[in-house]
């Protein structure tokens, strides 16, 4: 194996690469995003100039200086595609020259403190060109020049291994006026490639709708295409990409394009023609707002809920029963439709997203008491139970397009109104889901390291929820920062059990397990660090998955570094009394897994535990392993276990080198 001048590799139960410093997560630029910029890159503005960002920022990658280019630029200029485009050119340069076309690669920005970034983390992999987008967190970094610096001293080492990288940065996060270095590595977009060339290349190149091209027609300046009005000269390369997809998606009609035009602007003239119909008519107001979270439930039951919004039961009056439009023309008149007697709104694509932006835009006061129906919908044995994902979906959606912390933060107080399992799932799902978005992801990833220190359980508890999701793929260090602060907490409650669960799943995956060791190892060995003695006992637990503790020990049956580590670990723990109820726990796990499983070597596990014994003979749990304690009964595995743990006769010279001489 070649290039691991930094790893040693493992195989046991899956291949698994233990490293020192554990480098950022790394994913392969997509094909989708390759064919996007090879056939539908748009290198024109909306008056004809032309699109320099791309050929400067290749130039840089394949220059003489560091292997470095940023693309700097205001927000809608397509950064990011000009960033892949300028890899995809310097690539095809040097496979000209070389032969090989190098890989493409994006790095997650997954700093241990996104203020002061460690670029020793950056990958280093000869032949790859990086892509690296921190134009959302750059505006936080503490000391950009010293990040700055330090990246273009990276980039030099990146041009000795035919390697370069594509930094995306905000407008002015780049601190390129401090130094002429910084300045020279810098490619700026200046001009947004023309939007309406852009949706024609994508429904002609992407989605390869021909037909479609002349709902974007224009004449010289003047649109002429039914949907071409849509774009003008400030519509943003993202806009066209939108707009070209609902264009593609739609049916082949005149019905369909008015539909996905409608959708494209987010059905603002029918939602305006509802509410405007509705001013006096809370009941039917409401309909709307349970059919959006509802679509596709029961007719009644949508209606039912839409009565626990505005806080009334069922009807009693029969005059007022009898009185009215029926329930399915007052489904019609909020624009959804019933259907086998389900009310659903998926006729309008996007509808039931656009009704909720609307109501939190213009009725403000209605976000609480929203949330609060939210919370009761989406409890056991309520209708909104199984809708848990459509649900939160909206929230997410809700908050990405708002671009704005203050919907996340009315989320966060949303968790003091119940600490029910489901709904702080459904609370955590949409907070993991925004810390993954572009723009508001940084801010929202800061937010998680606030409420991971947060003195309430159900706060805490959330995040360490937030830690079992997809988050902590995307943002292993990050995810492992906040799960070290729930781990400290004093009292071992549901928060702490939580991220315990988190840090189990996490290390359950042979690509996260050198991370979590990584980092476990070290907290483990820091005096009376509280976090880390139960961060090591949970991810050696056998009874809870055996794959890390397998791991572990092959590991250190190979290598003695890991094998004291281990030692060291089971030693500061023991020496915590805080955690004596889970390390006595844990050494019966143990005893078991020596002779229940067959992957885990019985002589490694005396040997290490040999040593601890040793070490902490008189700590409780060892005393109550090795001697047993009154009126506990223990089983074969942990009797077998203790003999061969128990210390020698005192008439016994112990032998040289024995954990129990002196």
């Amino acid at each position: 194996m070649e290039g691991n001048e930094r790893s040693t590799i493992i195989v046991t139960a899956g291949s698994v690469t233990m490293t020192g410093k554990q480098l950022l997560p790394v994913t392969p630029i997509s094909d989708a995003d390759r064919h996007v910029v090879r056939t539908a890159w748009v290198s024109i503005g909306s008056r004809g100039e032309p699109v320099t960002a791309v050929t400067a920022a290749a130039a840089l990658l394949t220059g003489e200086g560091p292997a470095l280019a940023v693309v700097a630029g205001p927000p809608g200029y397509g950064k990011r595609t000009a960033g892949v485009r300028a890899l995809w050119e310097a690539a095809r340069a040097q496979q000209g020259a070389e032969g090989q076309m190098p890989a493409l690669q994006e790095v997650r920005p997954d700093w241990d403190n996104p203020e002061a970034p460690d670029t020793s983390v950056l990958p280093e992999d000869p032949g790859t060109g990086y892509l690296l987008d921190v134009a959302a967190e750059i505006g936080s970094w503490k000391d950009p020049v010293k990040v700055a610096t330090a990246l273009v001293a990276y980039a030099e080492t990146l041009r000795r291994k035919r390697s370069f990288m594509l930094v995306v940065s905000d407008e002015r996060g780049w601190p390129e006026g401090t130094s002429g270095t910084l300045a020279l590595v810098v490619a700026r977009a200046t001009v947004r490639p023309d939007a309406h060339r852009v949706a024609i290349a994508h429904l002609e190149h992407v989605h390869y709708k021909r037909d479609r091209l002349a709902w974007l027609r224009t004449s010289g300046a003047e649109p002429t295409g039914t949907a071409s009005h849509l774009l003008s000269r400030s519509s943003s390369p993202g806009e066209a990409v939108r707009l070209a997809a609902k264009l593609a998606a739609a049916e082949y009609s005149p019905q369909g394009l008015k539909d996905a035009v409608s959708e494209f602007q987010e059905w603002h003239d029918e939602i305006k023609n509802v509410f405007d119909k509705t001013q006096d008519k809370a009941d039917d107001r409401a309909l709307l707002i349970a059919s959006v979270f509802l679509s596709g439930e029961d007719a009644l039951t949508v209606q039912s809920a839409a009565r626990k919004l505005l806080g009334e039961g069922a009807e009693q009056k029969v005059r007022t029963i009898l009185t009215g439009p029926d329930l399915t023309a007052r489904f019609e008149s909020v624009n959804a439709r019933v259907k086998e007697r389900r009310a659903t709104l998926e006729d309008k694509p996007g509808y039931a997203r656009a009704v909720l932006l609307h109501l939190w835009q213009q009725r403000p006061d209605i976000h609480q008491p929203l949330l609060a129906w939210l919370s009761d919908l989406t409890s056991p044995q309520q209708p909104g139970a199984k809708r848990l994902g459509p649900i939160s979906d909206l929230l997410v959606e809700l908050a990405k397009a708002q671009n704005d912390i203050r919907v996340i933060d009315k989320i966060r107080d949303w968790i003091d109104h119940g600490d029910a399992a489901e709904h702080l799932k459904l609370i955590a799902r949409v907070l993991a889901t925004a810390a993954e978005a572009d723009a508001l992801g940084p801010t929202v990833r800061a937010r998680l390291l606030k409420w991971a220190q947060a003195p309430a359980t159900s706060v805490a508890k959330t995040v360490a929820l937030v830690c079992q999701t997809t988050f902590a793929d995307r943002y292993p260090h990050q995810a492992l920062v906040r799960l070290r602060h729930i781990l400290g907490r004093t009292d071992r409650d549901t928060a702490v059990t939580a991220a315990e669960e988190a840090l189990r799943a996490m290390a359950g995956q042979d690509h996260q397990l050198p991370l979590v060791w990584d980092t476990i190892s070290k907290w483990a060995v820091e005096p009376r660090h509280l976090a880390g003695h139960r961060a090591f006992l949970s991810l050696l637990d056998p009874s809870a998955g055996p794959f890390a503790l397998r791991v572990m020990l092959a590991a250190a049956e190979k290598q003695t570094e890991v094998k004291e580590a281990l030692i060291q670990g089971w030693s500061a723990v023991l020496s915590d009394e805080r955690v004596n109820p889970e390390a006595g726990d844990l050494l019966i796990a143990w005893a078991h897994a020596r002779v229940n499983d067959d992957l885990v070597s019985a002589d490694l596990v005396t040997d290490i535990l040999r040593q601890v014994v040793g070490r902490h003979l008189m700590s409780t749990p060892i005393s109550a392993l090795v001697f047993g304690e009154p009126d506990v009964r223990y089983d074969a595995a942990v009797i077998d276990l203790r003999k061969e743990l128990q210390p020698p006769p005192t008439d016994v010279l112990p032998a040289a080198g024995s954990p129990w001489g002196l």
